[in-house]
């Protein structure tokens, strides 16, 4: 099916012996390499698949040491490279995610059309009903909150873990820096950003079936919020102000002070009026509504051109072309 590209798929293992069998028997022709990375699962993941699966595509990778969803896709995703992989896609063995859909990711990437894709369950509104309410509202938060972080405002769903990506973009990510655990999805979206990588959405269904869960929210609600926060000052340091410059630079810290300074001489004069028991003059109120007003109206012109500046360009086709041309 594609004969001149090597397609490898990396499935972190930890506590999924009851679905990883079906997960690899499932995968595709398609692809040339399968990669099980063992992230020092207590039920010894890796030596089950060993004694229990004789696809000559897979090979066991094993942790030591416990590294998170992350460090282990990173692993699968170094090996990958290493042999030569031109897309990599990436599979939870939990069952939840059917490899039948691994052509539908790969195929943009291929064409040229992404540098990464990823999937999106909410394309299907029907489908949605199979969703538990409360993933569904969930997801619908830590998408806005993806959305402003990662710079990628046209893509939904970013904790999906079904990926694909292209090796020339897969090569040039901080494997260091990338969040080791349940951050991992929403984290890479924003080291791809970074990079002006193009990303599209696949759609797909929901699967729920028996597995169970290791996320807790109420653990990692504060984590998120803070990461989502560090994530987007540095995305946007990054993009416009350290490797561009553009009226938009301007307009988000102009509009943030002029905000903020409304706002508090507004309090003020209000406490102060309060105090006193008068009514607070016009010219009071208009001096602090006029700059709060023109702070929105220039925070909404940022982010109109942060929306506007979403990459479009795939970076592993120019990656490619000055590597020919070298």
């Amino acid at each position: 099916m594609y004969p001149n590209d090597s397609i490898a798929v990396v499935i972190p293992s930890y506590r999924v012996t009851r679905h990883i069998l079906g997960v690899i028997g499932a995968i595709g022709p398609e692809v040339t390499h399968i990669y099980v990375v063992d992230d020092c699962c207590p039920d010894k993941s890796g030596a089950f698949v060993r004694e229990n699966c004789a696809d000559p595509r897979v090979v066991v990778l094993e942790h030591e040491k416990n590294q998170g969803v992350g460090g282990a896709v990173m692993t699968g995703y170094q090996a990958a490279i290493a042999a030569g992989a031109a897309v990599i896609v990436k599979v939870d063995g939990d069952g939840q995610m059917d490899p039948r859909l691994i052509p539908n990711f790969i195929v943009p990437i291929l064409a040229g059309e992404a540098d990464y894709s990823k999937g999106n369950r909410f394309y299907d509104l029907e489908q949605l009903r199979t969703m538990p309410p409360l993933r569904l509202f969930g997801n619908a938060v830590l998408s806005l909150m993806s959305k402003v972080s990662s710079g990628y405002w046209d893509i939904f769903d970013p904790t999906n873990g079904f990926t694909a990506i292209h090796a020339d973009a897969a090569r040039h990510l901080p494997f260091e820096k990338i969040s080791r655990r349940y951050f991992f999805e929403t984290d890479m979206l924003f080291r791809l950003n970074t990079l002006h990588a193009v990303v599209v959405d696949v759609p797909m269904d929901a699967v729920y079936g028996d597995e169970v869960s290791n996320l807790k929210i109420s653990r990692i609600v504060t984590e998120f919020v803070a990461k989502h926060f560090r994530n987007f000052f540095k995305r946007v340091f990054y993009n416009y102000y350290l490797r561009n410059m553009s009226l938009a630079s301007i307009e988000l810290p102009l509009g943030g002070a002029m905000l903020a300074f409304g706002t508090v001489y507004g309090l003020n004069a209000w406490l102060h009026s309060a105090r006193l028991g008068t009514t607070t003059p016009a010219g009071t109120v208009m001096a602090a509504a006029l700059p709060v007003l023109m702070g929105v109206q220039l925070i909404l012109a940022f982010l109109a051109y942060d929306i506007a500046s979403v990459p479009r360009r795939p970076i592993h086709k120019t990656i490619w072309s000055r590597t020919k041309h070298a």
